[in-house]
């Protein structure tokens, strides 16, 4: 059975971060490490939010540990998320390089969790530079959304052809661009691998919670086939819609069941 680790925020109560990505995967049959960068009550998107930070020290004890156990050569994947300090990018770059010494060539998958439309950056700017420097250059695979992308290729991506470049100048192996312009009325996932792109549209579900993009991230690093995830992800979003968190429970007989989303498009 395949084992990945996450590194990301967790909260209490609905799915974003770890949260999102562990149940999905472990309802799939995929073992999940999980490693808190912070511990919230809830997404911070709700007017009210307790916080628990997991001081970057704690982090590299337990990944020490981990070491010392003997549990890190049999991890397939790390997918590092939502981190708070420049400390925690540190950590996680120093946890990835403990796997790659011991796994047999890791996924090193990097969802750069740094700022959304219209607002921007939701991280300071020195965290985003640090994962831009330190984390971005050990990936073999990135889950971007449209702004972050912009933000780290520093291009504008306006149409499919305008991020297909920014893709491209990130120099990364693989390349899964969220929230893709592809239409008023889609959204999917633009996906660069092995030199060529990939378009793998979907309806655009009006009122979903947040996590979405951590879903999908969790199952690149799961080694789920693009399609496949976007058809996990598209059928757990619609059946979301208007709730407060994904419905990843209530739901699972739909989303689990759902068919893989075909390219539409190939380049």
């Amino acid at each position: 059975m395949a084992r990945i680790m996450i590194i990301s925020s967790f909260v209490t109560i609905g799915h974003v971060g770890l949260s999102a990505g562990q149940p999905v995967c472990q309802r799939l049959g995929v073992n999940v490490t999980s490693v808190p960068t912070v511990v919230l009550s809830n997404h911070p998107g709700w007017p009210e939010v307790a916080r628990a930070p997991v001081a970057a020290e704690h982090i590299v004890a337990m990944a020490e540990t981990l070491s010392s156990n003997g549990w890190l050569a049999d991890h397939e994947a790390v997918l590092v998320g939502y981190m708070p300090t420049v400390e925690h990018v540190d950590a996680a770059a120093a946890l990835l390089a403990r796997v790659s010494e011991v796994a047999d060539k890791p996924r090193i998958v990097v969802d750069p969790i740094l700022g959304d439309w219209p607002n921007g950056l939701y991280v300071s700017e020195g965290v985003a530079q640090a994962v831009r420097d330190r984390l971005v250059p050990l990936a073999n695979t990135m889950t971007p959304n449209l702004f972050e992308l912009e933000w780290l290729s520093q291009r504008k991506c306006m149409t499919v052809d305008d991020t297909k470049c920014a893709a491209q100048a990130l120099d990364i192996e693989t390349v899964h661009v969220t929230s893709a312009p592809l239409g008023w009325e889609k959204t999917g996932i633009l996906s660069l691998s092995g030199g060529e792109f990939h378009e793998y549209c979907t309806p655009r579900y009006p009122d979903v919670p947040h996590g979405v993009g951590d879903v999908f991230a969790a199952l690149i690093a799961a080694n789920f086939q693009v399609g496949q995830a976007v058809g996990y992800v598209c059928a757990l979003a619609r059946s979301s819609q208007g709730q407060e968190h994904l419905n990843i429970v209530d739901a699972s007989a739909d989303w689990v069941s759902a068919p893989a989303i075909a390219a539409t498009r190939k380049d």
